[in-house]
């Protein structure tokens, strides 16, 4: 949430975890589909967003057996949304992607898929494989929204999708030429990005040259929202967005959840202007005080709002001279 505040900044809080089983998707509540269920006891195929969710040493019954009762309960040509849980993807000894693309063409009506959908305690966010999506994405040329959790195997086709408006890849560690297939995708419907880049230990990387065709706003007309989050170069981050092309036709900015300090700061006040923003999200910083207030004057009285939560100091070890992080990496 924005806050309109400046001072609103808090130090390092232990608990705080970015990485939940999705509760809302596509604007449908998560509805898990229930061991054994009667089909006269579930909701309408158009009225949730299906998890498929089993954990392999919890449940009796296999993924498989699941996947065949959800496939035979559920009207399929009325389902909108599908969240993919443990170990609904490809790597795990589970079904994969292949099974969800044979069912294409009795899931005539699906908008969004969320694959990944792994806690903390399940899985490192950054080994959760994903795999090559082109077979996925020409298999449903409806799709609206997609949400990716992982990164490991990550295949996205610069061929694109005519119809996507929203795709989401939370990652602590997003292979570099994965993001950089994605920059240059040909996405025309495109209108929310969000990517969290992470940790170069953990399968990260990515540079800014590598982002240049996202920057100059080639093949995302529609683009209003754009995310580069979760990484250690927010302050490169920040300095390439400060005259990128593709700002202006932004209608939000998110820079949240990495090592943004002053300089990338000071490099989004003295570049293009902001102030046409509704939001400026760069919440989980490493900014001082002084900088926050500098942010907050120069664009909250022009009405945007600027999330400035979750503050942070630097905390240098024997392993971390610099003592940055960002909200999620392993």
């Amino acid at each position: 949430m924005a806050t309109s505040n400046w001072r609103t900044g808090s130090l390092r809080s232990p608990t705080l975890s970015y990485v939940h089983h999705v509760e809302r998707f596509y604007g449908l509540p998560a509805f898990n589909f229930p061991p054994y269920a009667d089909p006269a006891d579930l909701p309408p195929a158009d009225a949730v967003a299906w998890r498929l969710d089993r954990e392999p040493y919890e449940n009796e019954e296999s993924a498989e057996d699941c996947w065949k009762r959800f496939t035979e309960s559920v009207d399929l040509a009325k389902v909108r949304a599908i969240i993919f849980g443990q170990p609904w993807y490809d790597g795990d000894g589970g079904l994969g992607t292949d099974d969800l693309v044979g069912l294409a063409p009795r899931l005539t009506g699906l908008e969004a898929l969320f694959l990944g959908d792994l806690e903390d305690e399940q899985a490192m966010i950054s080994t959760i494989y994903l795999g090559d999506l082109a077979p996925v994405l020409a298999a449903f040329p409806g799709l609206r929204e997609l949400g990716l959790r992982g990164g490991d195997g990550l295949d996205f086709p610069v061929s694109g999708h005519d119809q996507l408006r929203v795709l989401r890849v939370e990652s602590g560690g997003l292979p570099p030429d994965s993001v950089e297939r994605i920059a240059a995708a040909r996405l025309p419907s495109l209108e929310r990005l969000e990517l969290w880049l992470g940790d170069e230990n953990y399968g990260g990387g990515v540079t800014v040259e590598q982002l240049a065709p996202l920057f100059a706003g080639e093949g995302k007309p529609a683009l209003r929202h754009l995310g580069l989050q979760n990484s250690f170069i927010q302050d490169e981050l920040a300095g390439a967005v400060a005259s990128a092309t593709v700002v202006p036709q932004l209608t939000s900015l998110s820079l949240s959840m990495g090592a943004l300090s002053d300089e990338g700061a000071a490099a989004l006040l003295e570049g293009q202007p902001l102030t046409h923003l509704q939001e400026l999200d760069l919440s989980f910083h490493f900014m001082s005080q002084e900088m926050m207030l500098r942010l907050w004057t120069a664009l909250e009285p022009a009405g945007v709002r600027v999330d400035l939560s979750v503050r942070h100091q630097p905390e240098p070890d024997d392993w971390d001279e610099d003592g940055f992080y960002i909200a999620a990496s392993e």
